[in-house]
């Protein structure tokens, strides 16, 4: 995963409009005030759909050790060029309150977790809940 990835080596990946998910994981994440909040860790995608659902925020912690993560509707970040970060419109309390993440995986089998996320950023799901055949 990419920590200190420059803008630069970003475009060496990027076709046009689209990014590989590698030079995702590791983008700083800022709030509109410019505060950085952390960075994403992994993206998870619909496989039904084939859409991205949420990006897994990763912040806190010290030297990598006890990260806290949150799970945020994809369609909530936006990337500002300029600053080479994805923008979300949310303070750091309200991140730290939001929907907590299990580490090992289990709250994305739980369609309610989902909806407990979608309804905490107050969106819609872009995805379909319904299960890969």
């Amino acid at each position: 995963m990419a920590t200190n990835t420059t803008n630069e080596e970003l475009k060496q990946d990027e076709i046009g409009r689209l990014i590989s998910a590698d030079k995702v994981e590791g983008t700083a994440v800022h709030n509109a005030a410019g505060e950085k909040l952390g960075t994403i860790d992994n993206i998870m995608i619909d496989k039904p759909s084939g859409k991205v659902a949420y990006a897994v925020l990763a912040f806190g912690g010290i030297l990598g050790m006890g990260k806290d993560r949150r799970a945020i509707p994809w369609e909530v970040l936006q990337y500002d060029t300029g600053e080479g970060a994805y923008v979300i419109n949310v303070d750091a309390d309200r991140l730290k309150n939001a929907p907590a993440y299990d580490e090992s995986g289990a709250n994305w089998d739980d369609p309610a977790w989902g909806r407990r996320i979608d309804d905490y950023y107050e969106v819609k799901p872009s995805w379909t809940l319904t299960p890969a055949d």
